[in-house]
């Protein structure tokens, strides 16, 4: 197309630039000069405006490697023989003793030896709630310390961090991707040729047959040629298309980085989703609370000292029970000698009686009674794959609490569209099989993997391209990074990590699945409009190009005059540009 472009324009120009200096060569043949300035300047501008659309959406893949580069500290407390010392992290050995304060980045990979604390791997898993972490645990550069502080003996630095390992397979998915063969350049690449060649046989045959005046009119006519087949508008039939597409898409919640996402979209015929933050809300919530039939004191009486009791507690699911019972009114009780039991729960004294709030082992080592009751609710709780947290005094239960990721309200809608649509649906998490069964269940997915690694899912991406799917990715979070690189569409979730946003090549900016669909519906009309372009580009050169090169003179005389030939390119132009625009008023 820019051996075309350049020889139309390029010819338009010398031939301007003659007809401006020496006009008396066609006067005294008894024709009138024209000039095509404007038309060589507009083509070009037209064509590079395309281009720099082009190369502005590509700019943008080095941001995300940066950020997930951003991740690891720069310093790191070295615990020595004479005390604790900062050093910088690159200067971190194998074997060294490091200190990781409350709320700061974990620097290399290690193994716990000292201490205990939550430590929020979301980068890794995807999942929400934090991990516990105590002696002989592993722990991973670039995930956040939440509470407490340990020491760690460094295991693995440097490049060989699963930090490292993940910036590395992206910038390994992002640099591997072929660029997308445009229709645009296909065609081109056939017509080019062809009007070349058509317009040196123009001229040819005029010097043959065309008697007193054939040079000047074979001259002519080959100019005419030129300018009438110069691809304006097939430069034009793609970006267009694009540009209201892409303003399509804004309009709609769908955010459009790259050109070549809507084109391929209409194309996917395999999505993999991410279970935390896309299907699922992303935060742990209280999805029941069940008191016993038969309460020792004021129901409102133990709901504060329960809330109290978790408003002092240091785990990640404590929280979520405070802000509930925090919505509902009820204000924390003044408790006193409270303890936290690792991994089991929390201890508390109200008005002299001792309470406790915690997993099944708070039971087991207290032999508090639960009735029948709240029993079967514990047990229909946890085969939902629910976190179940137990309230008790001396000598009872006297609550249930279920905790949960819940599923987002247009999941299971958006699934079931896209299945509809003949699309293949998998779901891969970080979570155990339990809890992944119960989402997918929820959300109608048939497909799922359990218990995967952030490389895992980039893997897993790979077979189904291997076996020659178009592959659409969608996750929100740091973890879901190389999976997005390595899909051929990757779509991120609006209240996601900025890494993932980065990576992606669309974002939904309400983080709703039911947008998906429509970003779907988006590409395959936006794909149509630019065959339609395309069609449009090329029928003013089918009957012009002919007529260009003098067809009809030895029938009537008639030969094209270029300055009619450069109308009917504009007309071409406008048609493409009216038919991209028509793109505004579609439904998605």
């Amino acid at each position: 197309m820019d051996t075309l472009v350049a020889l139309s324009t390029g010819i338009a120009f010398v031939f301007s630039v003659f007809n401006t200096f020496y006009p008396e060569f066609w006067h005294h043949r008894g024709l009138h000069p024209h000039v095509y300035y404007e038309a060589a300047a507009v083509v070009i501008v037209f064509i590079m405006l395309g281009k720099l659309l082009e190369e502005r959406a590509k700019s943008n893949t080095s941001s995300a490697i940066k950020k997930l580069i951003g991740l690891q500290p720069k310093t790191v407390m070295l615990i020595t023989d004479e005390g604790e010392k900062e050093i910088q992290v690159s200067d971190v050995k194998t074997g060294d003793r490091l200190l990781v304060r409350s709320g700061e980045k974990i620097p290399v990979d290690g193994k716990v030896y000292d201490g205990n604390s939550y430590v929020d791997e979301s980068m890794i898993t995807g999942e929400p709630v934090a991990v516990s972490k105590q002696k002989d645990d592993s722990v991973f550069a670039g995930t956040i310390n939440q509470k407490g502080s340990f020491r760690f003996i460094a295991e693995k630095v440097g490049s060989e961090t699963m930090l490292a390992h993940i910036i590395q397979l992206v910038q390994e998915a992002q640099g591997s991707k072929a660029p997308v063969q445009k229709l645009v350049d296909k065609v081109a690449g056939i017509f080019v040729p062809i009007v070349m060649l058509i317009a040196i046989i123009t001229l040819g045959v005029w010097l043959l047959f065309g008697g007193e005046h054939a040079f000047t009119q074979g001259l002519l006519a080959m100019v005419t040629v030129l300018v009438i087949a110069c691809p304006c508008a097939l430069g034009l039939a793609t970006p267009t298309a694009i540009m209201v597409g892409i303003g399509k898409g804004a309009e709609s919640g769908i955010l459009i980085k790259d050109a070549e996402a809507l084109e391929l979209g209409y194309k996917v015929n395999a999505i993999v989703l991410d279970k935390t933050g896309t299907i699922t809300e992303g935060k742990p919530e209280v999805t029941a609370m069940h008191w016993a039939a038969t309460l020792p004191e004021n129901i409102v009486v133990l709901k504060q000292v329960f809330a109290a009791m978790e408003q002092s507690s240091e785990h990640p699911l404590a929280e979520a029970i405070f802000n509930h019972l925090k919505k509902d009114g009820v204000k924390p009780a003044g408790i006193r000698d409270f303890d936290s039991l690792t991994g089991k729960g929390v201890s508390a004294v109200y008005n002299d009686k001792k309470y406790w709030a915690g997993s099944h082992k708070i039971l087991t080592d207290h032999n508090q009674v639960i009735s029948s009751e709240l029993k079967g609710q514990a047990k229909v709780l946890q085969d939902q794959a629910q976190t179940v947290i137990y309230f008790a005094d001396e000598t009872q239960v006297l609550a249930v609490v279920s905790i949960a990721d819940q599923i987002k309200k247009g999941s299971k809608e958006a699934v079931s569209k896209l299945i509809r649509q003949g699309i293949e649906v998998y779901m891969l998490t970080g979570d155990n099989k339990q809890t992944a069964a119960a989402v997918a269940a929820m959300a109608g997915i048939e497909n799922f993997v359990a218990e995967v690694l952030p490389s895992d899912k980039a893997e897993f991406i790979k077979k189904l391209q291997a076996e020659g799917k178009v592959v659409a990715m969608i996750g929100d979070g740091i973890n879901d990074s190389q999976a997005l690189a390595q899909s051929n569409v990757s779509i991120a979730m609006g209240r996601g990590s900025d890494i993932a946003i980065d990576v992606a090549k669309i974002t939904l900016i309400s983080s709703d699945l039911l947008q998906v669909p429509k970003a779907l519906q988006l590409s395959k009309k936006t794909v149509r409009t630019i065959k339609q372009n395309l069609f449009w580009a090329f029928i003013y050169n089918l009957i012009g190009i002919p007529i260009a090169a003098g067809v009809l003179y030895p029938i009537n005389g008639f030969l094209l005059n270029p300055m009619i030939a450069g109308a009917a390119m504009a007309l071409s132009s406008i048609s493409v540009v009216s038919n991209s625009l028509r793109l505004k008023f579609a439904k998605l």
